[in-house]
């Protein structure tokens, strides 16, 4: 997509907004991501609320294709502060990948928001 091409004010060169009913995840790397290992950091509000103190985990997957495995792998997020986490993801190979962010709060409904991302194949 041509949107890749332009990075934001704040230099991220990947942003995404994935939402559920309840939360709004803001994904941002300030390197485009790539095969192999990824820091993103989530901008998480809870119903308009910047989200502290919630257990953050972000799990990537590919779903098994044939002559292929299904990919997976699952990190703890640390929190960063004002509804900041970060994350390290990696993708094993290019294409696109199930991103699925579960948050856990202290009270309440664990809540899961998912979004994909494009990984390119840099040989």
């Amino acid at each position: 997509g041509l949107t890749l091409m332009f990075t934001s004010l704040n230099g991220a060169a990947f942003e995404k907004e994935a939402k559920s009913r309840s939360a709004v995840v803001k994904l941002s790397a300030d390197k485009p991501l790539v095969v192999g290992n990824n820091t993103l950091v989530l901008n998480i509000k809870k119903s308009g609320v910047l989200s502290d103190g919630d257990k953050v985990s972000v799990k990537v997957f590919m779903p098994a294709m044939p002559g292929m495995p299904a990919m997976e792998s699952v990190n703890e997020a640390t929190s960063l502060g004002d509804g900041k986490y970060k994350a390290n993801v990696n993708f094993a190979m290019g294409g696109t990948w199930q991103i699925h962010i579960l948050i856990t709060p202290k009270t309440g409904r664990k809540i899961r928001v998912k979004t994909s991302v494009n990984i390119e194949d840099r040989l």
